[in-house]
């Protein structure tokens, strides 16, 4: 039957909505949920959330999440180019390195938080989340007269995470993997399969992400690396919501609107303020710090006993009889046995003060508390 619910998309892949190339290999092991991410079809599901969220938090999990592309930014002036788009100092960044930025645009408003690899003084990824920031680099290198060539690289990356990813990764590669440092990669290659291989990945758990290089491999990588994973009980997965709010991950697009700056949502120590004033938006974040951002990112855990979730919907949050900020996610934790999110609210409250969250025509009392939920 699973075969047959998604057989729909095996002659739909255009432009507008692609497949990645671990797509035959979802389905074979029960895909049961899509989502749209960068014009792209990412699994949510494989049938089993409960058996999913663990295997993530306990054991080891692999994913699909080639809808992280990659933007390369290559040539003379790519140096120049990716720090006018960061207002991260990028003076020091080594070859082989990874860096997380928060891309802004001239107001200073957030408009995506990717993972930039340098892997040549000439030559750069952007690990990209939701929007399109090919349209966006080429649009500010032309504008400067930047000698740069940018364009989309058919470049896939899987995810391997969970506590036992490590033991996974160094029975394929070698144990030189535990050296790998975190946000560092390394080009190598597994059966003649080249690829990128990082210690990275959008949770608290540990692992890696593999930047498959050739696109026609990827049921091979999907095979290799659920064989090799085999004695770990490896397993599909997903970037899980549980996991990743209760682990404090920013969610650009979920979290975020279209006014939301960097301190807004704790990212603080990824803005530096003293690069060149050419960068793009560092003049209004200057700003922004100098007065004091309108709001702040606090963690929310409501008086609801009934397991549920509603990560991708905004709620309305009241204080009194004021409307004095918003959730952006919710979801039932498994390890707190609460329901819990983040609230995006005015300045002034602070972690202890309770609140009104509406959800359609109920409310529902919660209290603010510091992020994370779990770990640190």
């Amino acid at each position: 039957m699973r075969m047959r619910r998604w057989a729909l998309y095996e002659n739909f892949s255009t432009t507008r909505l692609r497949r990645s190339p671990y797509y035959e290999a979802t389905v074979a092991d029960g895909v049961s949920g899509f989502t749209t991410y960068n014009r792209m079809l990412m699994p949510t599901s494989y049938g089993d959330e409960e058996a999913e969220y663990w295997r993530l938090i306990d054991g080891v999990t692999q994913w699909d999440v080639a809808v992280q592309r990659q933007i390369q930014l290559s040539g003379p002036d790519a140096a120049n180019l990716v720090q006018v788009l960061s207002p991260r100092d990028l003076s020091q960044f080594a070859m082989g390195q990874g860096k997380y930025v928060g891309l802004c645009d001239h107001r200073g408003t957030l408009i995506n938080d990717p993972i930039l690899l340098k892997l040549d003084d000439d030559q750069y990824w952007l690990s990209i989340a939701d929007s399109d920031i090919l349209l966006w680099s080429r649009a500010i290198a032309s504008e400067r007269g930047f000698r740069v060539n940018i364009v989309e690289l058919d470049v896939a990356p899987m995810a391997l995470q969970g506590p036992k990813a490590e033991e996974v990764a160094c029975a394929i590669f070698g144990d030189w993997i535990r050296d790998l440092q975190y946000f560092w990669f390394r080009e190598t290659e597994v059966e003649g399969i080249p690829l990128l291989l990082s210690r990275s990945g959008w949770s608290k758990q540990g692992g890696f992400e593999l930047y498959l290089l050739d696109h026609s491999k990827g049921v091979d990588l999907w095979n290799i690396v659920r064989e090799a994973g085999s004695p770990w009980d490896i397993g599909p997965g997903y970037p899980n919501p549980c996991e990743r709010i209760e682990s404090g991950l920013l969610s650009w697009g979920g979290d975020t609107d279209d006014a939301t700056n960097p301190f807004e949502v704790r990212l603080d120590n990824y803005i530096d303020l003293n690069v060149p004033d050419d960068v793009i938006g560092i003049k209004a974040l200057r700003d922004i710090k100098a007065n004091g951002p309108l709001r702040h990112q606090l963690g929310l855990i409501l008086d609801d006993a009934i397991p549920q979730s509603f990560h991708t919907v905004w709620h309305p949050i009241m204080s009194g009889n004021h409307r004095v900020g918003d959730m952006t996610n919710g979801i039932w934790s498994r390890r707190l046995n609460r329901t819990i999110g983040y609230a995006l609210v005015h300045h002034d409250l602070n972690p202890g003060d309770e609140v009104e969250v509406m959800r359609d025509d109920l409310s529902v009392s919660g209290i603010l508390t510091d992020l994370p939920f779990i770990g640190v």
